[in-house]
Order: structure tokens, then sequence, then C-alpha cells
């Protein structure tokens, strides 16, 4: 079966480690995308292919500055990922709610005996 194209979504989108990588370069500011190709020993063609991407899933926007484009992050197209894993997050605090009860429940049993 073929695999979806990676513009699709933000899932398919940020599943590439090295996509991932610009974002958390991203993070910090916008860049360039030489510098962003310098820093993950990326081939510039290969950063721009990766931008490209994260740019037509909305996670990253760019802007003309002199003879440079900057690239910076524009988190706001990651609510889809976060809406998916805070369901995750609501299990697993009630897991621990549910394992830290029982513990109390066992203090108390062995304070008894």
């Amino acid at each position: 079966m073929a695999r979806a194209a990676t513009t699709s979504d933000v899932f398919n989108a940020i599943a590439e480690p090295q996509r991932r990588a610009i974002l958390v370069l991203l993070r910090g500011g916008d860049r360039p995308v030489t510098a962003l190709a310098q820093e993950l020993g990326l081939t510039q063609p290969g950063a721009s292919k990766h931008l490209r991407v994260l740019r037509e899933v909305g996670l990253v926007r760019d802007r003309k500055a002199g003879r440079q484009r900057l690239y910076g992050l524009d988190a706001r197209g990651l609510r889809p990922v976060r809406e998916w894993t805070d369901g995750f997050e609501r299990f697993w605090n009630q897991s621990f709610d549910r394992l830290g009860a029982y513990v109390q429940d066992l203090g108390r049993d062995e304070k008894e005996s």
C-alpha cells in the first residue's frame, strides 16, 4: 500500500526526524535555509524540501528579509497533534491517579495489620 503524501497532514510531516529537528531549531527564532542546513548537516536543497513540506502543512512560515528568505515556526499548525495527544495525557493521568489510590490503600492495609 502506498504511503500517504507527507504534505497531506501534520502527522506525516512530523514523522520525519529531520523535520522535527528543523522545528526544534525554529523554536529559537527565524532562520535562513542555509543556517538550518548547516546546523543539521543537510544540503541546502534537502533542507528546502523539508521546509516546503512543513510550510504546506502550516508548521512553518517564511518571509523575505533583504536578499534572504527567513523561516519561522508556526506552532498553531501543531494543534491537531496536541488535541490527539491530550486524550493520552488524560489516560495516563487517570492511570497514575488509580495507581496512587492503590498505593495509599496498600499503606493503610499495612498499618492496620
